[in-house]
């Protein structure tokens, strides 16, 4: 079994703050399938920077509002 990466989020929290926005409708706006969301959000994947910068720029708030570093 693989290590999580040390990598937290707040997707799912903005996502459903964001008028409950799907998981489909935000990989199809930052350019990623459902299925990366799902694993962003259970914090099986780290996305890549560009995809951490449309993430965060599409709920209007900074990368270090939306990701952190377990432990911090």
């Amino acid at each position: 079994m693989s290590k999580r990466p040390p990598i937290t989020n707040r997707v799912r929290e903005l996502r459903e703050e964001h008028d409950r926005m799907s998981q489909a409708a935000l990989g199809e706006a930052v350019g990623v399938t459902r299925h990366t969301i799902i694993a962003i959000e259970q914090g099986r994947y780290s996305p890549s920077l560009e995809t951490a910068f449309r993430i965060a720029r599409l709920f209007g708030v900074g990368v270090e509002d939306v990701f952190g570093w377990e432990g911090e």
